[in-house]
C-alpha cells in the first residue's frame, strides 16, 4: 500500500465515536507506521457518535475522491422510539416530549413508511454538521442559539421494517438512500407522520455503494491490520 500516493481504506466506526475521532486515530497509526508527522487523510461522510458502521477514509491523493465517494448509495439498519422525542432525535439528549401512542399499529406504519420513497423534502437537524454563516449548527445550539435551517431535496429508494413490538413501540427499519440523508431527521418525520413522535435508539451504515460493514476493518483491529500490509511509501521512516 502506499498512503501518500492515496488508499482507500472502509472502516467501522465504533459506537460513541465522532467521525473525525476515527479518523484522526487511524491517522496517528498510520502516520506512526510510516516515521512521518502526518499523512493527509479525509472522511466521506460523517456518521453520528452514537452511529455504527461504513466510514470511508481516504490517504494522499484519493482525498479528491471524497466528493464522489459521499454520493454512493448508502443503507441504513435504524431503531427508534416511538412516542417520544429528544431535541436531536437521538440518544445524546433525554426525552423532552412524550406522545400518544395508543393508535399506532403495523398497518398504519407500512402506510405511513411508503410516504417517505421517492423524492422528498427533509430539514436536517438543528444538532448536526450543517454550517451557517460558517457554523456549524450544532455549536451554534449548543451555545443555546436558535438554529433555522432549510428543507433539502433528498432521495430515498427503500424503506421496509425489519422489527415492530407493539408493546414496547420499538421499531426497525432498513434504508437505502442519497447523499444528505440525516436518519435522525427520517425518525422525527416518521413519528410525526405517525401522529406521534420519534427518536433513534440505534443506527448503523451497513453499506456505501458496494462496501458492506462485514467487509471493514473495525478500529480496535486497526493496528494489526496495518501491520499485515505490505507499505511502499517513499517517505516511510524518513520523518517527512
Amino acid at each position: 500500500m502506499n498512503f501518500t500516493e492515496g488508499e482507500i481504506i472502509y472502516l467501522d466506526k465504533p459506537y460513541g465515536m465522532s467521525s473525525f475521532g476515527a479518523l484522526a486515530r487511524a491517522r496517528y497509526l498510520i502516520s506512526k507506521k510510516l516515521g512521518v508527522k502526518r499523512v493527509k487523510t479525509g472522511h466521506a461522510g460523517t456518521l453520528d457518535p452514537l452511529a455504527t458502521g461504513v466510514l470511508i477514509l481516504c490517504t494522499g491523493r484519493m482525498t479528491k475522491k471524497i466528493d464522489e465517494l459521499q454520493r454512493h448509495t448508502k443503507e441504513y439498519t435504524a431503531t427508534m422510539q416511538l412516542g417520544a422525542t429528544t431535541p436531536s432525535y437521538d440518544m445524546e439528549h433525554p426525552v423532552d416530549q412524550t406522545f400518544p401512542t395508543e393508535h399506532i399499529t403495523r398497518e398504519l406504519i407500512d402506510e405511513k413508511l411508503k410516504t417517505f420513497i421517492g423524492e422528498i423534502q427533509q430539514v436536517p437537524p438543528a444538532y448536526s454538521a450543517c454550517k451557517i454563516d460558517g457554523k456549524r449548527a450544532y455549536e451554534l445550539k449548543r451555545k443555546g442559539k436558535d438554529v433555522e435551517l432549510k428543507a433539502k431535496t433528498l432521495q430515498i429508494d427503500e424503506i421496509e421494517v425489519t422489527d415492530f413490538n407493539q408493546e414496547s413501540m420499538l421499531l426497525s427499519i432498513r434504508v437505502v438512500c442519497g447523499k444528505g440523508t440525516y436518519i435522525r431527521a427520517l425518525a422525527r418525520d416518521i413519528g410525526e407522520a405517525l401522529g406521534s413522535g420519534a427518536y433513534l435508539t440505534r443506527l448503523c451504515r451497513t453499506r456505501v455503494g458496494d462496501v458492506r460493514v462485514e467487509n471493514c476493518i473495525s478500529l480496535d483491529n486497526f493496528q494489526e491490520w496495518l501491520d499485515s500490509q505490505t507499505i511502499e511509501d517513499n517517505c516511510i521512516n524518513k520523518g517527512t
